[in-house]
């Protein structure tokens, strides 16, 4: 269900979709290491690694990678986990497609690695620091983070999107959606003080999001590394 950051130090760099833009996946890893400036840190994808995009495959690999040597937590997404179903014949094939996969298809020249299903079944719904909860989508309001379901986690928008402080059990980091009525323009996060969402809509806008994040605090990004357009400070 989860990962947390017991005995980790430094900052929490948290990246928003993806969506096969491995051009602005490089582009985010290397403005993390240059934040860093070589110091320990942690880094969190959001989910969403794949569909839309030119290049689902080659961030799949990358990401995959950063994971294997301890360089990265990756949460699970939603796109992910249509891919799973629809390759592994628990949804239609159409439904997937329709969202995104063709593309996702195309970058993997047709055939995806079972290697990289198992490994996107097996991601994470959810991530904790000492202040905060990383996750694709969001939380049902009112219900414990132990008692979250991964439909809620994956999919879930207007209940928790519109949700207060109090119906959230921490401070949540999310991505999932790109724009809605409270985030109108997809370019630009939306930074409230019970919720971070980095869904900045990479694959059609050209930004990536990251959120850093001061393990010792609470609340949101203390600044935002844009991969496409300026840094901003808080």
């Amino acid at each position: 269900m989860n990962s947390d950051e017991a005995n980790l130090s430094g900052p929490i760099y948290a990246v928003g979709d993806v969506h096969g833009r491995l051009d602005l996946l490089e582009l985010a890893w290397d403005a993390i290491g240059a934040d860093a400036g070589g110091e320990p840190h942690s880094v969190v994808f959001l989910g969403d690694y794949v569909d839309r995009g030119p290049d689902s495959c080659g961030v799949v690999e990358f990401v995959m990678r950063a994971q294997a040597v301890g360089a990265a937590t990756c949460l699970k997404g939603n796109h992910e986990q249509m891919m799973v179903d629809a390759l592994r014949g628990a949804a239609p094939v159409s439904w997937w497609i329709g969202n995104g996969g063709d593309a996702t298809l195309a970058s993997y020249g047709g055939t995806v690695t079972p290697e990289h299903l198992d490994w996107m079944a097996a991601l994470p719904l959810t991530h904790r620091d000492a202040h905060r909860v990383y996750v694709h989508a969001g939380l049902m309001p009112g219900v414990a983070l132990e008692r979250q379901d991964e439909e809620a986690c994956l999919w879930i928008r207007e209940r928790f999107l519109r949700a207060g402080p109090q119906e959230l059990p921490a401070h949540v980091v999310h991505g999932h959606t790109p724009f809605w009525a409270g985030k109108p323009d997809p370019r630009e996060p939306e930074l409230l003080p019970h919720r971070t969402n980095l869904d900045t809509g990479a694959f059609m806008t050209g930004v990536l999001t990251v959120g850093v994040f001061d393990r010792g605090a609470a609340g949101g990004p203390v600044r935002l590394l844009r991969c496409g357009g300026p840094a901003q400070e808080f």
